[in-house]
């Protein structure tokens, strides 16, 4: 089964929601939520800094660690329970929308679910019950993040009060730091997999198949199969979909087009790149380059 065929059983959203606070007078001149700051992309790790918007119900291939440094953000289930948030720690693979006020800013981390902070906030979410419910991922947070959470004064995007390496974000980090690990539940990944996932990078550009995976390792496609699963909590689909986006913005970042990039990934074209980044992220490339700034739109559309 190829990406494209795998991506039809996602039940991928369309378009971008920007919903308004319901409480907007008639007449108001209200500011919509929208996306504007810096990200940072290392192995395992995507990060972004700065004003959160909103984005429609979607499942991402990686941990997601939340921190609102000022304003509202309101997450949702699945089971449709809604809850204002100050910090989060979501699973990799459970399905969430999110809607931010006007002016509402912070750090979202996305964090391999292979890596070991990724696997020690996986564990720590476990702790906590439901996977998918809103009230675990506010709880796994607390210990880390919201005891530790500063609030930030009034910023506007682009403020050099908001970049990665600011100060003002400096508490923040190491609290997302904290949050997401170490923790007891985190073990040691097993031989098999960790030669999988080491055999990634210099394959990414082609099928990827499990199989290939799994002859290279040393194991049976089923047996690596069941690794993801058990040691990742994700199906080995999911997760090839996120190495390959992961490593889609760092072409991008390199000065890549968004149509090199998706080849560079193993995508089958732009489209395919923009559908799978929309299905994890509830926003399209060209929506992450424009608030990001990483690129002009007009290059990365060619």
């Amino acid at each position: 089964m190829t990406d494209s065929q795998e991506e039809a059983t996602v039940g991928i959203p369309t378009g971008t929601s920007t919903r308004l606070p319901a409480a907007a007078s008639p007449g108001a001149q209200v500011r919509r939520p929208y996306w504007a700051g810096a990200a940072t992309a290392a192995p395992g790790l995507l990060a972004f800094t700065g004003a959160i918007g909103s984005a429609e119900p979607h499942a991402h291939a990686a941990v997601q660690v939340l921190l609102v440094l000022d304003g509202e953000v309101v997450l949702t289930d699945r089971h449709g329970r809604q809850r204002p948030v100050q910090a989060a720690i979501i699973p990799a693979g459970v399905r969430h929308g999110l809607r931010a006020t006007p002016a509402t800013h912070g750090l979202l981390a996305y964090l391999d679910p292979a890596s070991p902070v990724g696997r020690a906030a996986t564990a720590r979410t476990a702790a906590y019950g439901d996977a998918d419910a809103v009230s675990t991922w506010q709880a796994a947070a607390r210990p880390g993040v919201m005891a530790a959470a500063p609030r930030s004064p009034a910023v506007v995007p682009g403020s050099p009060a908001l970049m990665p390496g600011s100060p003002a974000v400096a508490p923040g980090r190491a609290a997302m730091r904290r949050a997401a690990g170490p923790h007891p539940g985190a073990g040691a990944l097993p031989a098999p997999l960790s030669r999988a996932l080491a055999l990634v990078p210099q394959l990414i550009d082609g099928p990827l198949l499990l199989g290939d995976l799994a002859a290279r390792s040393g194991v049976s496609a089923s047996r690596l199969g069941h690794l993801f699963a058990e040691h990742l909590h994700l199906p080995y689909p999911a997760w090839r979909r996120w190495a390959r986006l992961l490593h889609a913005v760092e072409a991008v970042r390199g000065g890549a087009t968004l149509t090199e990039a998706a080849h560079a990934a193993g995508f089958a074209d732009s489209a395919h790149l923009t559908r799978t980044c929309r299905a994890m992220f509830g926003i399209t490339p060209s929506q992450a380059l424009a608030a990001t700034g990483w690129h002009s739109l007009t290059r990365g559309r060619r």
